[in-house]
């Protein structure tokens, strides 16, 4: 148990730079407590005292804003940032080096019974506001993007953003074993409006092209009027004369 806590400490130094201090850990981290008294509350779940631990896990819920459901199976070295709000199903399975963020919900959909929640694989980081939602698989190292919700599995090494989460692969590169930062993401909706606004430079470009073309032929046309005109004079002319020359 000793053991656990240097870890956890540790581990939040490591990924919290605000963390100047182990006392300054062991007294500001509502989301590190959390992690403490759902251990406790889990090992009451699995050996039988249900109805206590669950209304333990509410308790700890007052005091730290944290829900853990006892049922959850929490791995090795797992962070809760701030915490406020995180709300973890029953059937949750987080493992290793994961790392979740304020408002964070691993949720169920619907009635179902069994396994309803979702699964964390090793260093996933779910950003602020995230909703996953299901029994659906977040693969190792990927990120979920501040306020998605995601519904379907996502593949190792993916990031995660919109309603509903999309996948998005960044520049086909790896993601690095334990990335926090979730705020620098791929938006593909910006992306789109990004693809439209090329595409009109393009249309504008080349309307402006064909305006100046067809400017280029108006200022061309009056040089080719007056031999219309003069001919036109002449013509005139000659025919006045004829008739002259009729009524002579």
């Amino acid at each position: 148990m000793f053991a656990h806590v240097v870890e956890d400490i540790r581990t939040v130094k490591e990924r919290d730079p605000a963390a100047i201090s182990t006392l300054s850990v062991l007294l500001n981290y509502p989301g590190l407590h959390a992690i403490w008294w759902h251990r406790a509350d889990h090992w009451l779940w699995t050996h039988g005292h249900k109805g206590f631990s669950r209304w333990l896990s509410q308790q700890v819920r007052f005091f730290t804003g944290v829900e853990i459901h006892p049922g959850a199976t929490v791995g090795e070295r797992f962070f809760i940032d701030h915490g406020m709000g995180v709300v973890i199903g029953e059937t949750s399975v987080i493992k290793d080096d994961v790392t979740i963020y304020q408002g964070v919900t691993l949720g169920g959909t619907g009635k179902e019974r069994g396994k309803r929640h979702p699964t964390l694989d090793d260093c996933v980081v779910v950003g602020v506001g995230a909703a996953v939602l299901g029994d659906i698989t977040i693969g190792r190292g990927s990120r979920v993007g501040g306020g998605a919700v995601v519904v379907r599995d996502v593949p190792p090494n993916c990031t995660v953003v919109g309603i509903p989460g999309r996948v998005v692969v960044r520049e086909g590169e790896r993601v690095e074993a334990i990335d926090l930062h979730h705020e620098d993401l791929p938006d593909p909706v910006i992306e789109m409006f990004h693809c439209i606004q090329r595409r009109m430079d393009r249309l504008d470009a080349r309307l402006a092209q064909d305006e100046a073309w067809a400017t280029e032929r108006e200022e061309a046309t009056p040089f080719a009027a007056p031999e219309d005109s003069e001919s036109s004079t002449d013509q005139s002319s000659d025919d006045g004369a004829s008739a002259s020359c009729d009524i002579g």
